[in-house]
């Protein structure tokens, strides 16, 4: 079998199962009871080790048979999945994820998966108790679990032709003093060379704090027989595993990860790597109607060239008709074509906010609304990291521990939404928390601090453009640095992301009672209907989606209310923006009549006053560039048919 042929098909469903393990862990997870997950999980993993079989890929196929193994116990009630069990089996998903990711780099290091296959059959055939605990540490043996002088010893080692080993040491369950034994190994392999690492640390096994377990990373020149020879002669001690372990360039070929040869495997990968992120896949429909306007498209430029041979003016009229119609709807189907729900984005989620709260000691119930709303592939692709910092950001600062929520008379679990919507011709995603919201003096006491404002200018801030400072560069309010925020590497990436996509990011704030950031982006970045305003002599274009109609009405119908122009529009009082004043357009409005757009923003509507109305047109938005990017009200420019530039209204940053 031509195995290059099938690589791209194997990541892709891959991915697409272990996304499957994901989503059924977390359900088994909140309904232990419930069948169905467990069911889906079998499955999920039953096909990954089939395809790794064929693929020659033997790691994933051992690790997804012991998993599948395990989950048959389960689903025949003959073993209870307690919550040790489920982060066993969300350890498994991990490296099998960290495994794909090493295929699809073209990687030759081998993931030691000796630890979850231990655990593993101690599920299912007990025959001690084991702290489920010591995993998360056991389970970090890849070389990021060393520090930099631990690294810079093995690589030392290395060029020294010495072995660098790791040993996986079992000590017996009926052992009286575990740290007595610890210390013979320790002596014994400090005899014959260096110890690097251990885990647990040197001082957590002289106090016994581990179990029947423990890692030892150590250089020596004996060859493996010497070693297990000189371990085998401690009583009580026996070696899960004994392996050279290797710097990431100058593995030992011992340690090949496939069945494939390893050449072949990174010839295949770089292909695919090349090509995977370019792929989309499409809706058989889709690709009908394509084809179906395509072969329109085909029948009236045949009919164009009869036309022009016979002159019959009257038919070229209908065919250039038909052409109009037929590219509208080319163009249309072509946009969706590009368009994939934000689903493919919200799903990591679920996992990573029960991690985290974990991790954090709080309990949160994130709640996903809106997974079927459409964006462009290039849009969907770059909103994840923002979205996962204020989620990571909502679960570290603001949503309580448990006990403070109770104190505070609240529900002692944290709600975390996320929410996706289409307004117009622009999606919105809200990331909303009922934590504890953001201290503004705290905002204020750390903006003086780093040297973002000046006492004077925040004196002259009202309480919106002080919450706004948090997206200063370097900025947190954290008191303390851990893994999860507080590095100072914060909300000023979101902002920059999110504005390098065209869009825009809010934040709402209620101290005691929430945050609620509200991102809007481009629905696509791509071709709009707008209608096409004049202001003095300059031309600008409305998107139509945020119109809901134009009048035309005299000067005297504009009143003043407490220095604001407004116009009664059908009984209702209707705020007017001269947009010729905010744009500093020129010429001035016609005294005998204006022109009114009524746009909308949500609830919200307000009236646009402009000089002329030009019409309808199809307008292809273009970016302004660096230079004139976050321009309030303007969102982009177009070339027009004429060859004149005109600028696009960002209407919602008008209210």
């Amino acid at each position: 079998m031509n195995k290059s042929e099938y690589m791209e098909l194997f990541i892709e469903e891959t991915r697409e199962h272990l996304q499957l393990l994901n989503e059924g862990l977390l359900k088994i997870e909140k309904k232990p009871g419930d069948d169905g997950p467990i069911n889906e999980i079998f499955r999920a993993a039953h096909t990954m080790k089939g395809m790794a079989a064929t693929m020659g890929f033997e790691q994933i196929t051992e690790l997804t048979h012991k998993m599948e193994s395990l989950l048959v116990k389960i689903r025949e009630k003959d073993l209870v999945l307690s919550s040790a069990i489920s982060d066993l089996l969300f350890a498994c998903v991990d490296t099998l994820e960290q495994m794909l990711e090493n295929i699809i780099q073209g990687k030759k290091k081998e993931i030691d998966i000796s630890y979850l296959i231990i655990q593993l059959n101690n599920f299912e055939n007990p025959t001690h108790n084991i702290n489920i605990d010591t995993i998360n540490e056991l389970a970090n043996n890849s070389w990021k679990e060393l520090n930099e002088y631990e690294q810079k010893v093995i690589i030392e080692a290395q060029k020294q032709n010495l072995n660098i080993y790791r040993c996986l040491i079992n000590i017996s369950s009926d052992c009286v003093m575990k740290s007595v034994r610890v210390f013979m190994v320790f002596k014994s392999l400090e005899a014959i060379g260096e110890i690097i690492k251990s885990v647990p640390s040197s001082q957590d096994l002289e106090d016994e704090k581990f179990d029947n377990q423990f890692t030892v990373y150590f250089v020596s020149n004996k060859d493996k027989e010497n070693i297990l020879k000189i371990i085998n002669q401690i009583s009580e001690i026996s070696i899960g595993k004994l392996e050279i372990y290797s710097y990431d360039n100058t593995e030992n070929a011992e340690n090949a990860d496939v069945g494939l040869d390893q050449e072949e495997t990174k010839e295949i990968t770089n292909n695919v790597k090349t090509k995977i992120h370019q792929t989309v896949r499409v809706d058989i429909n889709k690709l009908d109607n394509l084809m179906n306007l395509v072969g329109e498209l085909v029948i009236n430029k045949t009919r164009l060239e009869q036309i022009f041979r016979t002159n019959d003016v009257a038919s070229l009229n209908e065919t250039v008709e038909q052409i109009d119609r037929i590219t509208t709807d080319l163009q249309n189907v072509v946009m969706n074509v590009r368009m994939v729900p934000i689903e493919q984005v919200f799903n990591r989620f679920p996992r990573m906010v029960r991690d985290l709260s974990k991790e954090l000691g709080k309990e949160v119930n994130l709640i996903l609304e809106g997974k079927e709303t459409e964006l462009d592939r290039t849009v969907i692709d770059e909103i994840g990291d923002p979205l996962v910092h204020l989620l990571r950001n909502a679960i570290d600062h603001g949503i309580e521990n448990p006990e403070i929520r109770n104190g505070k008379g609240k529900n002692k679990v944290g709600t975390l939404r996320l929410i996706a919507r289409q307004e117009g011709n622009s999606v919105v995603i809200i990331v909303q928390d009922d934590g504890q919201g953001i201290s503004l003096n705290k905002i204020k006491e750390k903006s003086l601090e780093k040297g973002v404002v000046t006492n004077k200018e925040l004196e002259q801030m009202d309480q919106n453009s002080i919450l706004n400072l948090i997206f200063s560069p370097g900025f947190s309010t954290a008191s303390t640095i851990t893994d999860v925020s507080g590095r100072g590497v914060g909300l000023d990436v979101v902002k920059s992301k999110i504005q390098a996509l065209s869009g825009k990011v809010y934040v709402e704030n209620r101290e005691g009672e929430g945050t609620k950031f509200t991102i809007k982006l481009p629905l696509t970045l791509a071709i709009i209907q707008a209608l096409l305003v004049k202001l003095g002599t300059e031309i600008y274009a409305v998107p139509l989606a945020n119109i809901d109609e134009t009048t035309g009405i005299t000067d005297d119908l504009i009143k003043n209310i407490q220095g604001q122009e407004v116009m009664v529009l059908r009984g209702k009082v209707l705020p007017l923006i001269r947009l010729s004043e905010i744009f500093e357009a020129g010429g001035t409005e016609n005294s005998e009549e204006v022109y009114v757009v009524v746009v909308r923003k949500g609830e919200k509507q307000i009236g646009l006053v402009v000089n002329e109305l030009i019409g309808q047109q199809e307008i292809v938005i273009t970016s302004l560039g660096k230079l004139l990017l976050g321009i309030p009200g303007i969102a982009g420019a177009a070339i027009l048919g004429d060859g004149k530039v005109s600028l696009i209204l960002d209407v919602g940053t008008l209210f």
